[in-house]
């Protein structure tokens, strides 16, 4: 991309590089000049400005430093981050750090709030030798995820009810020790004071009532939300003529499934097998 063919309503990464461009030439800078205040390389500058490489944190940060601008590129840099995420996830992420209630059911993989660094790392890898997103974009998924849990560690603190499939605990992730940590995290989870853990069972076959992922929201003010998401995109609902239907079926969920005593005794089993 040439700077004649940047075109900062194209995207929100080539609407960042416009706007270092711009304001680096207000400043009378040459790349050079910017490039040694920020302590990157002229390359690295010229990279970000022409949309060739995704800016990050550290990136947006030290460009607000160098030129003053408070946090102008970091607020814009919060719009290039969720280019590697599902459309709508980026909004129900920010619900979802202001909920009173979580409860969330999750298949195949452990969910995004319970997921150990390692964990999360090893999958944003795979997704990078899918070509289905960027280094850049794998690196800003793990850092989500931290940011994501630690949102959560705000009081009051919110009640998180999380029912995981078998499959979560028993598809392996990674090498032995990753899986391990992950499955001792669990652990963890369910002797905090605000969480209920459960293991939704192979067993329960037909009488599972939701197929794919699904969250349910309690704000502050007691109004509900779910989001669910499909290959192509997320969906956050609001409707309560909708929303209501998900909630009966999570509480069904958790009737069905295994208690938290049995699920913790269950992943012990697991662990066992991954050392």
């Amino acid at each position: 991309m040439n700077r004649k063919d940047l075109d900062p309503e194209s995207s929100p990464q080539a609407a960042f590089g416009a706007r270092l461009r711009r304001s680096r030439e207000e400043l009378g800078w040459k790349q050079e000049d910017l490039a040694e205040r920020m302590g990157y390389s002229s390359t690295h500058i010229s990279s970000v400005e022409t949309g060739r490489k995704l800016p990050t944190l550290r990136f947006a940060r030290s460009a607000d430093t160098a030129m003053g601008t408070s946090d102008t590129f970091e607020r814009a840099y919060r719009k290039v981050r969720h280019l590697g995420l599902l459309e709508g996830f980026p909004e129900f992420v920010d619900v979802e750090g202001s909920a009173a209630e979580i409860r969330l059911y999750e298949v195949g993989v452990i969910p995004g709030l319970l997921q150990t660094p390692e964990y999360a790392t090893v999958l944003a890898d795979s997704a990078v030798r899918r070509k289905a997103i960027t280094s850049d974009q794998a690196r800003e998924r793990v850092t989500l995820v931290a940011e994501r849990q630690a949102a959560l560690a705000r009081e009051p603190s919110p009640l998180v009810l999380a029912v995981l499939d078998e499959s979560c605990i028993r598809r392996p992730i990674g090498q032995g020790d990753v899986m391990r940590a992950q499955l001792e995290r669990l652990l963890a989870f369910a002797e905090l004071p605000n969480t209920v853990f459960q293991v939704a069972p192979f067993q329960m076959g037909e009488r599972r009532p939701f197929n794919l992922p699904v969250t349910v929201l309690t704000l502050p003010d007691r109004s509900l939300m779910s989001y669910a998401e499909s290959a192509q995109r997320g969906h956050l609902e609001r409707e309560s003529a909708f929303v209501l239907p998900l909630l009966a079926a999570y509480h069904q969920l958790q009737a069905e499934a295994l208690s938290q005593a049995e699920s913790v005794a269950m992943i012990n089993q697991v662990r066992k097998g991954t050392l």
